[in-house]
């Protein structure tokens, strides 16, 4: 190879260099604004995920309030979105109903899955009993809330005694006193 050779393979590579050092700033840049949307599809689908969370404990919490009664047991008070935190742990319950010797709790899930069963059945009851030591003794009767289930779901529910709880039909309220022609 000779010198004018080898500093003409120089200079491409120096021009190489230069090509690779902008397609890696243009990579840079895209990553970033990808990384941006990424973020506030994130965010976006958050808002969505807690506003149908809600959704269904809003819906469950009403049709409960009039008629507190799960597997024929009739329970005096009833509370959502039952939250509390102490030194040692943590506890948030959907829908929560008690009377003198019984508990009910209840999970509300948008589109439910066997692991919300699982959640359910072997932390959420213990939770509340170390989180509420007075209802300790009492019996705990448990309920999966949700707008969609699959069959294994529900075979899965029913074989660990947790009741099911779905919507159906025509339960709507509709409140009409001021209703106009237009």
């Amino acid at each position: 190879m000779t010198d004018e050779e080898l500093k003409e393979l120089v200079a491409g590579l120096a021009v190489s260099q230069v090509k690779t050092d902008a397609m890696f700033k243009e990579t840079e840049a895209q990553f970033k604004k990808t990384d941006a949307t990424l973020e506030r599809i994130g965010i976006h689908l958050g808002g969505i995920t807690d506003n149908n969370g809600a959704n269904t404990e809003d819906y469950f919490y009403n049709s409960l309030f009039d008629n507190p009664i799960l597997g024929g047991i009739k329970y005096d008070s009833i509370a959502k979105n039952f939250q509390i935190k102490s030194r040692r742990s943590q506890g948030e319950f959907d829908i929560v109903m008690f009377n003198g010797e019984n508990v009910a709790l209840i999970e509300c899930k948008y589109k439910a899955h066997e692991k919300d069963v699982e959640k359910l059945i072997f932390r959420k009851v213990n939770s509340f009993k170390e989180l509420f030591p007075l209802y300790a003794n009492h019996k705990f009767y448990l309920g999966i809330a949700s707008f969609s289930f699959y069959p294994a779901l529900e075979n899965y529910a029913k074989e660990n005694g947790v009741a099911i709880l779905k919507q159906k039909g025509e339960v709507i309220e509709i409140e009409a006193e001021n209703l106009k022609v237009y």
